[in-house]
């Protein structure tokens, strides 16, 4: 299937560059696949479409502050960092922006903390091992540490920097729990808790799973046919007893919404587990599914995102849940009614 196939064009004023407030007033488009009918909303009247006995999931990961700055000891060259992956023990999988870097070069990053360039993994990716690791590492990152915000909101709000704890607030979820993603599930961040309050008394289940969300994020689709494209490994964690629920919605015919396409693919990734195994246990594991049409979704029914890029993996597998011709058609009805578009702006409910 042709990348080409997944490309659409958006009026760059459509980019949103800063959050709703309150975060549940942003536009909300329901297509409800069934009855092939389109509605506009705003997003706190998604409770109208939720019924008793929905599963509601939700990716609980937390933002931190994984871009950091530091010097070259040896030649006090700039380098910059995104953190990608706790390797543990003080060594992580890291992006690094900088000129001629070397194996054993040692970084500088404040006067508590400095790292050695141990190897290159990749093109764009190095392991690095700092002088403090645990608790104290991730107290101090969010200290001298930068919000990992998309490059089209940055360079729009100069004034506000992505260490401003107001940004870093408005860049994480109000259920954000689990620390270690370098972009936030920005689904949801349209979820308030009072409207988070009112969905549980109608009766929905709602439910929490982790996955950390990590380099894929900042990886375009290169290849022209997208079945090439190499998915980069994700943390995720699931509790046996959401298992449990999943199978008893799955039983008595009840839906399971995705709140993001992150949530998504964790279920999708370990459906055979979820579904199939016989010793239900918490799961702990990386993850690397794609997702694109032609993909049977086995486990959810609906879906809760954003409006996402063009030729990327998350418009992908929209287009798989509901074809990718309606997915270009929704999209640029969106694009005629002036939605906003990308992390930051409105959202979908495929219903």
């Amino acid at each position: 299937m042709k990348l080409s196939n997944f490309d659409y064009t958006l009026p760059r004023r459509l980019i949103a560059t800063a959050p709703q407030n309150p975060r549940d007033h942003s536009r909300l488009l329901v297509f409800d696949k069934k009855n092939n009918q389109i509605d506009h909303k705003r997003f706190y009247q998604i409770k109208e479409y939720l019924q008793p006995g929905d599963l509601l999931i939700f990716n609980d990961t937390k933002v931190f502050s994984a871009r950091l700055f530091g010097q070259k000891q040896d030649t006090g060259g700039q380098v910059e960092l995104l953190l990608l992956k706790d390797h543990k023990r003080g060594e992580w999988e890291v992006m690094v922006r900088g000129k001629r870097l070397n194996p054993d070069q040692t970084i500088k990053f404040s006067p508590q903390l400095n790292g050695i360039l141990l190897k290159k993994l990749t093109d764009k990716t190095w392991q690095i091992k700092f002088n403090l690791s645990g608790s104290k590492l991730y107290t101090l990152i969010e200290k001298i540490g930068e919000t990992p915000l998309p490059p089209y909101i940055m360079s729009k709000i100069p004034s506000l920097t992505a260490q401003s704890s107001k940004l870093k607030a408005n860049y994480q979820t109000v259920y954000a729990d689990k620390t270690g993603s370098v972009a936030a599930p920005t689904a949801g961040l349209h979820f308030t808790k009072r409207l988070l309050t009112q969905i549980e008394q109608k009766g929905v289940d709602i439910e929490y799973l982790t996955l950390h969300v990590g380099r894929g994020t900042f990886e375009p689709v290169q290849t022209q046919q997208i079945e090439d494209h190499p998915m980069h490994a994700e943390y995720v964690e699931l509790k046996k007893s959401l298992i449990r629920k999943i199978r008893q919605a799955k039983k008595r015919g009840k839906r399971i919404i995705a709140v993001g396409t992150t949530s998504a693919r964790t279920l999708e990734a370990l459906a055979d587990q979820i579904l199939n195994s016989k010793q239900i246990n918490d799961i702990k594991q990386d993850v690397n599914i794609f997702i694109y049409p032609g993909y049977k979704f086995k486990i959810i029914d609906n879906l809760i995102t954003n409006f996402h890029l063009p030729k990327s993996t998350l418009l992908m597998m929209v287009s798989a849940l509901i074809g990718r011709k309606k997915t270009l058609e929704i999209y640029n009805l969106a694009i005629k009614k002036k939605y906003r578009f990308y992390s930051f702006g409105d959202a979908m409910f495929l219903n």
